[in-house]
């Protein structure tokens, strides 16, 4: 099984990355005025979300959601940790400027995920409730702020009106 076990992690990774990109897709095909290749992207999406579930569940990679949040937090931790921090320094090093932007902000966003996370796993632990609150994410940079969306997104600097309420 351990081939096969590899084989479902990649399976996952490229499923995963696909769904992003039809869903990407979609957004520019609805932006040029093309709302039925738009709807084609979103529907072979859809498709690879299946996979993406198929797979990610044969790989029996979704836990309690003790289990999930423990995930989640120590994905970003890591995160936050070692992959931003070196990704940063290498786009610094070859003056590569779109992606040290883009590497910050994701490396400031899920510093701010990764807080979310700790503190919904420190309550889940104890046995309370955190609140149902509205969230928002800031559509420049990922950044995520719950309750109300801020006057200043305190990442890219960007207004309150680049923030979109989770539904």
């Amino acid at each position: 099984m351990y081939k096969t076990d590899g084989n479902l992690q990649t399976a996952f990774a490229g499923e995963s990355q696909a769904y992003c990109r039809y869903i990407l897709y979609s957004a520019k095909a609805d932006q040029e005025g093309f709302p039925e290749l738009a709807k084609l992207f979103r529907a072979a999406a859809e498709a690879e979300m299946v996979h993406v579930r198929n797979h990610y569940g044969v790989m029996d990679a979704i836990g309690s959601t003790r289990d999930n949040l423990l995930a989640a937090a120590t994905s970003e931790h890591r995160e936050i940790t070692s992959v931003y921090p070196a990704f940063l320094d290498k786009a610094i090093e070859e003056r590569a400027e779109r992606a040290r932007i883009t590497f910050n902000f994701a490396l400031e966003s899920e510093r701010v995920h990764n807080e979310h996370f700790e503190k919904a796993l420190q309550a889940f632990k104890s046995g309370q409730k955190i609140d149902n609150q509205k969230y928002f994410v800031c559509q420049v940079c990922g950044n995520l702020t719950a309750g109300a969306a801020p006057q200043k997104c305190s990442v890219c600097g960007h207004t309150a009106e680049k923030f979109s309420e989770v539904k």
